[in-house]
């Protein structure tokens, strides 16, 4: 390299080298922000609002108030309202913030379409204070709207996903339950069947039965399972099944199902359940369950698990197990006349020790033991009895076993009208468990 070139490089390094020097010196000021950050449009306490009014041109207003802490629908139609969907609104109009402050003083509010805005809400507090807010056009990125309060000039934008949690219908608003009962306070269910009905009551420990047609155990988990059924059952409102009468048409011609009845501390509410007879593949309804209840005017298209939940039988929801001790420590262990207690982990019977290992083995098969269906009477000859106490409470449950042909029967002491049908091999398979019980081996000599 020449040196004249040389030299004009080490001078332009030196400059370089004194910018930076003078600018860590002297770092530069940010530049003012020009967008304020996001500022409050509402603030209030959302236990203050009692009032909500939607207004849309062309169509009519939907107005919410709220009367002993639960929210109802008073126009277009008086109707119960849904509480969860009206707590999400009010939350978001309690603490609605903006995007940004578009113009404080605007010279016209046509350009961001709110001299007559497509919607207006009115936040209704106590004590009569009304809040209006105007939501306008969209911005011209379609990523905002423009809003304003009524009493305020100022001009914000919003983002799009606050002016879509504002725009809702009374279909959206309106409780959609066909059953309203309290789960808490329910005291009985009770269904209908094609050939048959049947009721569920609470016994002294709360927990379910059955109770008509005739005092059985039930299955807590399936009845669990259909009272969370009929509490979530809802009106499908889309636009494909809204039309209320076809609706009732469907409903009219179509295959009864079923019955349900619900009662709580108000009262007994109840919902008919019928299925779509129509086979028209091109029908949207074909086959689809539809529902009339006590607590709702009207006839709707409902979810299929309501109905096939409707349509199951009294064996359904019976318990198949022939113990229910469960994971409860059992303390005492009888089989044919012979007992085994139990003390802290050692099994004994008299005097002598048993392997606690082939006693817990009959435990888990009685444990496991079930009914693949029931009968009505208890037939065939003997075939062994076992018995066992559990829990801190010690509790008791004793069962017989008898053979009938190829088949076994059990019933449950204390239960005549209830006959259990196993399986040959469950009942092999406790026998063997049975037949190799023995005794604990004596130490090893050292």
């Amino acid at each position: 390299m020449k040196s004249g070139g040389l030299l004009t490089a080490l001078g332009v390094l030196v400059v370089l080298s004194g910018i930076v020097w003078w600018t860590g010196k002297h770092p530069s000021q940010p530049a003012a922000s020009k967008t304020p950050a996001a500022p409050k449009i509402i603030s209030v306490d959302p236990k203050q609002i009692e009032g909500i009014v939607l207004v849309k041109p062309g169509s009519d207003s939907i107005e919410l108030v709220k009367l002993a802490d639960s929210w109802n629908i008073a126009k277009p139609s008086p109707m119960p309202a849904d509480q969860d969907a009206v707590s999400m609104l009010t939350g978001s109009l309690a603490t609605l913030t903006a995007d940004r402050l578009i113009d404080e003083h605007p010279a016209s509010l046509n350009e961001f379409g709110l001299t007559n805005p497509p919607v207006e809400i009115d936040v209704n507090l106590k004590g009569g204070k009304t809040t209006k807010l105007l939501i306008g056009s969209d911005t011209p990125a379609g990523t905002g709207t423009y809003a304003k309060l009524d009493s305020d000039p100022k001009v914000y934008t919003l983002p799009s996903s606050t002016k879509a949690g504002f725009d809702k219908t009374v279909n959206d608003l309106r409780d959609k339950r066909l059953l309203t009962f309290n789960q808490d306070k329910l005291t009985g269910v009770a269904l209908t069947g094609k050939s048959a009905t049947f009721e569920f009551g609470k016994n002294a420990q709360g927990d379910w039965q059955i109770t008509k047609p005739k005092p059985l155990r039930a299955d807590s988990l399936q009845v669990d399972d259909l009272i969370r059924k009929l509490k979530d059952a809802k009106m499908d409102l889309t636009s494909a099944n809204s039309d209320p009468k076809a609706a009732a048409a469907q409903f009219a011609s179509g295959e009864k199902v079923g019955i349900a009845s619900t009662t709580d501390n108000t009262g007994t509410q109840t919902v008919e359940i019928h299925k779509s007879n129509s086979k028209d593949a091109k029908d949207s309804n074909a086959g689809g369950y539809f529902a009339k209840s006590s607590a709702v005017a009207g006839i709707y298209k409902v979810a299929g698990d309501v109905g096939d939940s409707l349509g199951k039988s009294v064996d359904d929801y019976r318990n198949k197990k022939l113990f229910d001790f469960g994971f409860n420590d059992p303390t005492k262990l009888e089989i044919n006349g012979t007992a085994y207690q139990k003390a802290g982990d050692k099994w004994t019977s008299g005097s002598t020790a048993y392997d606690s290992g082939t006693i817990q083995a009959v435990i888990d098969k009685l444990r496991d033991l079930s009914a693949s269906k029931f009968s009505d009477k208890m037939a065939g000859t003997q075939a062994l009895n076992a018995a066992i106490t559990s829990g801190d409470n010690h509790r008791y449950e004793k069962v017989a076993i008898n053979k009938d042909g190829a088949s076994y029967n059990a019933q449950r002491d204390g239960e005549p009208a209830a006959v259990y049908v196993i399986e040959p091999k469950d009942v092999d398979d406790l026998q063997k468990a049975i037949s190799g019980i023995k005794q604990q081996a004596p130490p090893k000599k050292k």
